[in-house]
């Protein structure tokens, strides 16, 4: 995986924080800079860590399944598109409650967060070589970084699209972010033949 795939997962992946972070710039009578960053830093954060600890399983059980990693990683992504378009569809509410408190952004961020371990596990099928330079793990971890530092940024602006303009955009944000995934795995499985 390159560079800009590597991006353009970050994205996608980072989608349902954004939701999340829209719901709570929605939930907040008064924006503050240091309530964007909280939330930003949460989400990036677990988005960044979840795909790691994917790697490092993954990495146990690549004897088994290198045989056929292009196809898992297309059917992982395929499914995790599937859910966040499906998802987007449903009519269950968002949470949408200001509270920043360990408990409620530590269950946020890792429910937001949870697709992003099954990429991990993607990462230690098909290696990511976003620089020759680096080992596989060095490139992993710089992955992971750049899908962490998306996140935090998609984050800090849904919060403050979130108190602007409301839940307006959260459905597309949901299905965008689905789209891309999708067709990430489907570019996985053209680039194996």
């Amino acid at each position: 995986m390159d560079l800009f795939t590597i991006f353009m997962l970050g994205v996608g992946l980072s989608m349902d924080a954004f939701a999340v972070s829209i719901c709570k710039g929605l939930s907040m009578p008064k924006l503050t800079l240091p309530k964007c960053l909280i939330v930003g830093t949460w989400f990036g954060f677990f988005q960044g860590l979840m795909p790691m600890i994917g790697y490092f399983l993954g990495h146990h059980f690549e004897h088994y399944v290198d045989t056929f990693s292009s196809w898992i990683a297309f059917a992982l992504l395929l499914i995790i598109g599937i859910n966040m378009i499906r998802e987007a569809f449903s009519e269950e509410d968002s949470e949408s409650d200001d509270g920043l408190g360990f408990k409620t952004m530590f269950v946020l961020a890792v429910a937001t967060s949870i697709d992003a371990l099954a990429i991990g596990i993607t990462f230690s099928c098909i290696p990511v070589a976003m620089t020759a330079a680096l080992s596989n793990l060095a490139n992993t971890l710089l992955a992971c970084l750049l899908i962490a530092c998306t996140t935090f940024l998609i984050s800090v602006a849904g919060v403050k699209i979130g108190n602007v303009f409301g839940t307006r955009y959260q459905k597309r944000a949901e299905i965008l972010g689905g789209v891309i995934l999708i067709f990430l795995g489907v570019k996985i499985l053209i680039e194996h033949f």
